[in-house]
């Protein structure tokens, strides 16, 4: 693939470097103006000179690769432990599973020396409950995205979650990741963790799990997934066409080579590798909002002159998670957007994976669950209900869909709605198709032979 690549990393890379003796003496002058030693502290002055340089210091900052942090739960009313383990790992990409334990101890403060905290060490896992993978979107933030979504299902599932790496720390010897590769990785995810696995797909990832799993029925595969819930993703963007979808109809593929690509800089592993940085993303998704972004930092510099702590660490969590970004291969995101912005290839059915045609119609057993939002400004309503109309071979009685009322692109994966309203549903329908899998399968013969070796 020849690429015309842009400065604009080298540039970004520079501002960032010039912008770092500013840095540090706004976070010196912040140190001051917060001294209790300083008369001027909590005075009217004091408190704004402090805000603005907190505000300063949020705007300017890299935000590095966010954790879950996600310690306890509840399994049928007892309180859990979350541990994390990694479970399957490639260069692009790993998984990760949530470990609970069932009598762990929440985290305590560290004692005094020579005190001793007596806790119950009898500890057991929590009793098998439904696999459920998130397929995490690869669309330019970190698999923590979800952390709210992760946390809404752990007392009912057993969560799994694709953790995506960030292009530019994958060094060029690991070779290229494309669309075909990402299909790869899910196949293999979905055989690893099988069977009787449900995966649940986020935005961008609803396409290759679609695609993945097509695959795997085509072949009759029984470690084929037994669902597969699709959330505001891009089955076909011909319906109900956002401001996103009418960018890349209006530009083209030439005008995504030309302008979105760049190269990693020197500073890190993945050095020369050609990618679509992950900072012009988020500067695309905060110009479709850009009013509401400002808003919400004035907001936060006003709480910090109240005094208003709490809505001041509410702002920053969020923004903490929403301006850590990661870098896409350019293979990966010139293809998405082609295939499936641009030509509309699984849709169509003209999408080929690895010299094979797509066929949508091979999806006969694993059922299908489609969630979308009323406001919903970056997939439109239609589009991810597509995969219900390109599955004529499924049963009824497989498909269900779901509009959510009242929320956007964010709040169909998260948020107080979410989880009083989506994730039940959810929940149940994954329920109805474990409960359907085990009759199945205490009719199978040869699945009942190979659960009494």
């Amino acid at each position: 693939m020849n690429l015309v690549t842009n400065p604009a990393y080298r540039w970004y890379e520079a501002a960032h470097w010039m912008l770092t003796p500013a840095r540090v003496a706004t976070q010196g002058m912040k140190v001051i103006f917060e001294n209790p030693g300083n008369p001027l502290t909590g005075t009217a002055y004091g408190r704004t000179i402090a805000a603005a340089c907190a505000l300063f210091e949020t705007t300017t900052r890299r935000y590095d690769k966010p954790a879950f942090r996600l310690a306890t739960t509840r399994v049928d009313g007892q309180r859990a432990g979350v541990s994390e383990r990694v479970v399957w790992d490639r260069p692009f990409g790993r998984v990760i599973a949530f470990d609970r334990e069932i009598g762990r101890p929440e985290p305590q403060p560290k004692p005094p020396f020579g005190q001793v905290i007596a806790f119950d060490r009898a500890l057991h896992r929590a009793k098998p409950q439904p696999k459920l993978l998130l397929v995490a979107p690869m669309s330019g933030h970190f698999a923590t995205l979800l952390r709210g979504t992760v946390e809404a299902f752990l007392p009912s599932h057993q969560v799994f979650i694709t953790d995506w790496a960030d292009a530019r720390m994958v060094p060029l010897s690991q070779g290229r990741f494309d669309l075909d590769d990402y299909i790869d990785y899910l196949i293999s995810m979905f055989r690893a963790l099988g069977p009787d696995l449900h995966v649940l797909a986020v935005c961008q990832g609803s396409v290759p799990v679609m695609a993945a799993i097509a695959a795997m029925e085509a072949d009759n595969d029984p470690l084929t997934p037994r669902s597969m819930t699709l959330i505001a993703g891009p089955i076909d963007t011909r319906h109900s066409p956002t401001a996103v979808n009418r960018l890349a109809e209006k530009h083209g593929i030439a005008w995504f080579r030309r302008h979105c690509i760049a190269k990693v800089p020197p500073a890190y592993p993945g050095s020369r590798r050609d990618v679509y940085p992950g900072f012009m993303q988020l500067s695309g998704f905060m110009a479709m909002n850009i009013d509401r972004h400002l808003t919400a930092h004035c907001k936060m510099f006003e709480h910090l002159v109240d005094g208003d702590g709490d809505a001041a660490e509410k702002h920053r969590d969020f923004y903490d998670e929403y301006l850590a970004v990661m870098d896409l291969t350019a293979e990966f995101y010139l293809q998405t957007v082609e295939q499936v912005f641009l030509r509309h290839d699984l849709a169509k059915g003209e999408m080929i994976h690895r010299g094979t045609r797509v066929d949508l119609r091979a999806i006969r057993r694993c059922a299908i669950m489609v969630v979308e939002g009323e406001k919903d400004d970056i997939t439109g309503i239609g589009q991810t209900r597509a995969a219900l109309e390109l599955t004529p071979n499924l049963p009824p009685e497989k498909k269900l869909y779901h509009l959510q009322k009242g929320v956007g692109h964010y709040g169909v994966f998260n948020g107080s709605r979410f989880r009083a309203e989506i994730v039940p549903r959810i929940a149940h329908f994954i329920l109805k198709q474990q409960m359907s899998s085990s009759s199945e399968s205490s009719l199978d013969p040869s699945r009942l032979t190979a659960s009494l070796r």
